[in-house]
């Protein structure tokens, strides 16, 4: 029998702009924030394990944590045995159960796509071989869970599966991911696309006037000359003692904020310690006062295969011939890749951040105005202080590198 080829993709995109957000949170349940809690400590794991890798050292990192999990918990959904409890283990969600986990997520999507305020969407598409049958019950939870659109293709037909896929893409990015998939295997039985978009501008934009070119220092040895930003205003800021790192929030006109955290003592030193515990802590404890701060212009873009790096935090049987995911089909798949791609833009007006995740399967206080100069490698985080939820994090290492 000719193998075949099942991939589920899942893209997170995320544009960060402008407007802001009226109306109460509604009242989340005790569970869903422990969800929610736990999302945050595999964004920080998964952050450790990608900066843990030789090549990632001196280079800028960028990923969407909540893509990635969304792309996990989706995947959990056709998953069963010790299949299961891996993914499951490695989220964190140990203690709780399938139904309040996929509950949690669809309460997520749900609530985002309300802020009818912001411009916003967040959604999935499952595209499906027109011969190839997943069980019903795993499209009915895909459509239930994660609001995701149906579509009949046929995968043999490579370039015009390719241009359908990448046009969905491209108009639920507004243009910002285009061309999604470049090689379509022609064996593909299945790909699922989880997508979020989402812009933002400063609540407090800078000018371009008072951009100008500075230094950057990558390391002691190493400069760069990048375009700085400069602003003169009353920002919410935090200093870690602890840490011995100074904490900037950039507020969207919304609930949601770029933290930027510029360490004394060195990156690496931050990011040995940093934790989802020091994010609450910094949102609570932040107060306003009048800053004089620089932060680079950044374009970034960035291409992770996880495969090693999930397999590393316990979730190693959907790569092998052990993978249970009987849940999806009676036919024997088994995850071949996993990939994640990312971009940044941040300018005088807001930022732009894009995420997208693959996973392929296959049968088998002083008197003067205090300064925070971003000109150092530092930590740069995306949330909803509504629930303290990471959409995105990373470091900034060499403002001139693209990826």
């Amino acid at each position: 029998m000719a193998k075949n080829i099942l991939c589920l993709w899942s893209c997170l995109f995320s544009v960060l702009i402008y407007t802001s957000v009226h109306g109460a949170l509604e009242q989340e349940t005790e569970n869903n924030i422990q969800i929610f809690e736990n999302n945050n400590d595999f964004a920080f794991r998964l952050y450790k394990s990608i900066v843990a890798q030789p090549d990632s050292q001196s280079k800028n990192v960028f990923f969407s944590p909540l893509s990635v999990s969304m792309a996990l918990a989706a995947l959990s959904l056709g998953a069963a045995g010790e299949t299961h409890q891996q993914l499951f283990s490695g989220l964190g969600f140990n203690s709780s159960s399938s139904e309040e986990v996929h509950k949690a997520f669809l309460n997520l999507l749900q609530s985002l796509n309300q802020r009818t305020d912001v411009d916003l969407e967040v959604g999935t598409a499952l595209y499906v071989q027109d011969t190839f049958r997943p069980h019903a019950d795993f499209l009915e939870k895909m459509k239930r869970f994660y609001l995701s659109d149906g579509f009949s293709v046929d995968f043999t037909k490579t370039a015009e599966t390719t241009e359908q896929i990448n046009k969905y893409v491209s108009e639920k990015t507004r243009g910002k991911i285009s061309k999604f998939i470049k090689d379509l295997k022609s064996r593909t039985v299945m790909y699922l696309l989880s997508y979020v978009y989402f812009r933002g501008k400063w609540l407090i934009p800078f000018s371009t006037r008072s951009t100008r070119k500075r230094t950057f220092h990558v390391d002691d040895e190493t400069t760069v000359p990048v375009q700085m930003m400069y602003k003169k205003d009353f920002f919410d800021a935090y200093y870690d003692h602890q840490l011995s790192a100074q904490v900037l929030f950039l507020h969207y006109n919304d609930s949601f904020s770029m933290m930027l955290a510029l360490p004394e003592k060195g990156l690496c030193a931050l990011e040995e310690v940093v934790s989802p515990q020091h994010i609450v802590k910094w949102l609570k404890r932040m107060k306003e006062r009048e800053y004089e701060i620089y932060v680079p212009k950044l374009s970034l873009k960035t291409s992770y295969s996880l495969k090693d790096t999930l397999t590393g935090m316990g979730m190693m049987d959907m790569f092998t011939r052990k993978a249970n995911l009987t849940g999806i089909s009676s036919d024997k798949l088994l995850v071949t890749e996993f990939v994640h791609q990312a971009s940044l833009d941040v300018d005088e007006t807001g930022a732009t951040a894009t995420a997208v995740t693959g996973v392929e399967f296959m049968f088998a206080s002083l008197s003067f105005t205090p300064v925070i100069n971003f000109n150092r490698p530092f930590m740069i985080f995306v949330i909803d202080r509504q629930r303290k939820t990471v959409l995105f994090m990373g470091k900034i290492v060499n403002p001139e590198n693209m990826t």
